[in-house]
């Protein structure tokens, strides 16, 4: 290699900048066996990525009582009387668990995004426009989930908003306090059980109890609606540090520990998905009770029945006769899998029953859907017209609808998804001239639409828990293809907050997963303990989101926790120097679903990744902190770490690290992997640069080569597009990824390699790799620079004759163009102020620009690029 990544940092001069301690004690933590740190740095809290937020005068508010059940939702309103329109209304709100926003009827959002309970972000809200003269009426639902799931870990119930309006230099506020009205929504039940493991809210909404009218002026409450209780905490901090009793777990944070922040991403953006088909229907007759079979998955309960009273109305209106005991189940299809609040309508006689069934896969047949973890919704009508939509969001690409109850004709209509994605302020633009990679390209960007929402999750369709790891790659495309800094700058605050007393991250953070798995993990009743691999993977993620935005503040608070990590992982050294990957206790190291045969196979791998880690990641962010005295002591670290691991598993004789050298000869041959072959490659880690032996093997894979599952094949991408293998990657993408049914069905990417309908599989799992290899690959963009002040763009289209896409960095998109064959080809790269490219051809090449030695090798010429230009370029030998 001609350069580094890691190198950028040793020479650069950045200011000493004040760290932010974690919100957990020291206390417990375990000693390094090395040297040991500096921890002394003063905390400063004006270098908060999120600024803090202080909500007074508002009044945290709630439902009087002194307990709330789980899954309970209540109504909040407030009538304010205006004597005419004001120029602004802008504000704050927050509520624990979630909220939907109402003015005058009109829904506005739902929110807050997910969040770490001792932490939460304010949402930003705007309603000026819904305003009237005359009396208006805010209302919000809040959901109180109660239970832990994938998007909650947990809390304590909560509700508070602060809205300034000015009109002619006047300011006037809206705030929570105890003149507000509640109400206990009975339409939901309160205390209702819950979904699955990690999804806390089995909606059943009953129409007949809805107090419809209630968020609007002409409503008039009755005994049911109550004075709002205030609760006793400061508006500056979250309800999990309030004196509420929270009566499952009796939990209570300690308010020093906690704090309320902005909203540090844009409101998610919301919109309606109705282009949907009729793709089945059919009857079913029951011959035992439907609540047992929806409650318990009792079998037998059910068999398959005509439906000849099936109407096709015309304009997505459908008609079908109930007649108990038998019941209607019509099944609709999407043209791709999404995310969002599923919606319908109904015309059915008081008391009919839906149950709506969602699924990512399904093959058409007459069964109920009701196999995929629970994910059903029930709807009780009211007589005649019924408007109804989810109040938690899903990921779907099918809808069935299970219709009986009451005697009479039904007419279901207006079947679609109020999707929701992040509020990015552009879209992917990549366009190649091969129809398999653009469909692969499109089902990549697809599942990222999905995947990185509010949070950055491994799928929405069963967890919507933040993970690093496997998860962790989306930092690349969410900042290079989409030009989102939030998001990522978001992710790495929030995991970062996962932090344990012992040093480890809750490798699922801000979830529930890990606060369950601990005491299973520790009374042998799951193999799930924190992943620590991903911990190492965090702070490659972190280091990486500063390279993209040179925006080291988004690490201060983050900073301190890396380095009690770091000591973390010292402490579990061997006597032989290495990291152990076996009989850790609590925690585990996971690396990947399929490449390895066995665990201890996945310790050269680990030991690699945290020997590359220590140098390449947390060295460098120490050194862009100021702190050059841990830096040396981290990257001393991590050579002493990779000097081990070639002593154990460096294979002379074949040039390769091989995962399972030490125990070859009792196991009967070599057994490899793609992981550690690739991070070898990407990150200099072979003894004298030998790379060949792995190359050839990643870009030719041999049967005792293990391959890792689709979240982590970026890795063998990654390693391939380093080592200019471009038709390689294309081939894998064209032959492999291509074939997913997910690409084919939903335009997305699916978690393994093989899946089936009609079962927990997800089709939209969180798999980035060919983008990130078009990106980086094929285009051959990546910083050199935090900031991207610098870039390199080392081009390698291959086979394709077309290849067009926008870079961004933050000051600009790249647009980089390529057309033509090898011999005969034109490529075309506009850069924006303040960014200059390094730009590496073969050296046969003949360019009238200046050459960069530094970045020259025997194979390529380097050139400067100079920023806010537009360079056309012809090229032979590239």
């Amino acid at each position: 290699m001609t350069y580094s990544r890691r190198e950028f940092v040793k020479n650069s001069m950045f200011g000493s900048a004040g760290l932010i301690a974690s919100p957990f004690s020291n206390a417990g933590s375990k000693q390094a066996k090395s040297k040991q740190l500096s921890l002394d740095k003063a905390p400063d809290l004006s270098q908060l990525y999120s600024p803090l937020l202080d909500l007074s005068p508002a009044r945290w508010i709630w439902y009087p009582s002194q307990r709330t059940l789980q899954n309970s939702v209540f109504l909040f309103r407030k009538t304010v009387c205006l004597d005419s329109e004001p120029a602004s209304a802008t504000g704050w709100i927050l509520a624990d668990s979630r909220y939907k926003l109402y003015v005058n009827g009109e829904y506005i959002q739902f929110g807050p995004a997910p969040f770490d309970p001792r932490q939460p972000e304010a949402d930003p809200v705007d309603i000026t426009k819904y305003l009237k003269s005359g009396e208006n009426v805010i209302g919000a639902e809040v959901l109180y989930y109660g239970v832990g799931e994938g998007t909650w870990p947990t809390g304590k119930p909560g509700f508070i908003l602060n809205i300034s309006l000015y009109k002619s230099g006047r300011e006037t506020r809206v705030v929570t306090d105890e003149t507000w009205q509640v109400s206990l929504a009975e339409s939901w039940k309160p205390g209702q059980y819950k979904r699955w493991y990690l999804r806390a809210f089995q909606e059943e909404f009953d129409a007949r109890k809805y107090p419809y009218g209630w968020n609007r002026s002409d409503f008039e409450s009755d005994h049911r609606w109550l004075q709002a209780m205030e609760i006793d905490l400061p508006a500056d901090k979250p309800p999990i540090s309030s004196p509420y009793d929270e009566y499952q777990q009796e939990i209570m944070a300690n308010p020093d520990d906690c704090n309320i922040r902005k909203r540090s991403i844009p409101l998610m953006k919301e919109f309606e998905v109705n282009k949907v088909k009729l793709a089945d229907q059919f009857g079913v007759e029951w011959i035992g009770d439907t609540d047992r079979y929806f409650e318990f998955v009792t079998p037998g309960l059910y068999e398959p029945a005509s439906l000849d009273s099936f109407r096709d109305l015309g304009n997505g209106r459908y008609s079908v006769s109930i007649d108990p005991p038998k019941a209607a189940v019509l099944t609709f299809e999407f043209e791709e899998q999404i995310v969002g609040f599923p919606y319908f309508t109904i015309e059915a006689p008081e008391g009919t029953v839906v149950e709506m069934m969602i699924q990512e896969g399904h093959e058409p047949g007459n069964f109920l859907m009701n196999n995929r973890l629970h994910s059903w919704t029930r709807f009780i009508c009211r007589e005649g017209k019924n408007e109804f939509i989810t109040f938690d969001y899903e990921s779907l690409r099918w809808i069935q609808f299970h219709i009986h109850g009451q005697r009479g004709v039904v007419t279901v209509s207006n079947v679609g998804v109020r999707r929701r994605m992040s509020g990015w302020d552009t879209l992917p633009f990549v366009e190649t001239s091969d129809d398999e990679v653009n469909r692969v390209l499109s089902a990549t960007v697809n599942t990222l639409y999905n995947s990185s929402q509010d949070l950055m999750v491994d799928c929405m369709g069963r967890e919507r828990q933040q993970y690093s790891g496997d998860v962790g790659h989306q930092v690349h495309p969410l900042f290079s293809a989409f030009g989102d800094h939030h998001l990522p700058l978001r992710f790495v605050n929030t995991f970062s907050q996962g932090i344990t007393l012992d040093g480890f991250f809750m490798d699922s953070w801000p979830a529930y997963d890990r606060l369950a798995r601990i005491p299973q993990r520790q009374m042998g009743l799951t193999m799930w303990g924190p992943i620590i691999d991903h911990g190492v993977g965090f702070v490659f993620d972190c280091f990486y989101s500063f390279l993209y935005s040179g925006k080291i503040n988004s690490l201060h608070e983050v900073y301190p926790r890396l380095l009690r990590f770091y000591e973390y992982l010292n402490s579990l050294k061997q006597e032989d120097g290495l990291l152990p990957v076996e009989n850790l206790g609590l925690t585990w190291v996971w690396m990947d679903t399929d490449c390895y045969t066995q665990q201890r196979h996945k310790q050269c791998s680990f030991n690699l990744y945290t020997a590359a880690m220590m140098q390449h990641a947390l060295a460098p962010i120490a050194r862009a902190i100021g702190d050059e005295q841990n830096a040396e002591i981290i990257a001393e670290a991590g050579q002493s770490i990779l000097k081990k691991t070639i002593d154990r598993f460096w294979d002379e004789r074949s040039q390769l690290f091989v995962d399972n050298l030490p125990w070859m000869a009792e196991e009967g041959g070599m057994r490899l992997s793609d992981r550690t072959l690739s991070m070898a490659v990407i990150h200099d880690l072979c003894p004298g640069d030998a790379t060949e032996a792995a190359v050839e093997l990643l870009e030719n894979p041999p049967d005792n080569l293990g391959l890792s599952f689709p979240a982590n094949a970026i890795w063998r991408l990654w390693a391939l597009g380093q080592a200019g293998k471009a038709d390689a990657i294309i081939d894998e993408i064209k032959n492999r990824w291509h074939r997913m049914d997910s690409v084919q069905l939903n335009n997305t990417l699916q978690e393994h390699w093989n899946i089936q309908p009609d079962t927990r599989g997800q089709w939209s799992h969180c798999a980035v790799g060919p983008l990130f290899a078009v990106y980086q690959g094929l285009a051959g963009i990546e910083p050199l620079e935090p900031g991207m002040k610098k870039v390199q763009i080392k081009p390698k289209p291959g086979e394709l004759e077309e290849l067009n896409l926008h870079y961004h960095t933050p000051n600009g998109k790249i647009q980089f163009s390529c057309s033509g064959k090898k011999g005969n080809r034109g490529i075309h790269i506009e850069l924006p102020e303040s960014c200059d490219a390094v730009l590496i051809v073969d050296k046969r090449e003949v360019l009238n620009y200046v050459k960069i030695l530094e970045y020259s090798s025997k194979e390529h010429d380097a050139y400067r690029l100079g920023s806010g230009m537009s360079h056309k370029l012809d090229l032979r030998y590239t």
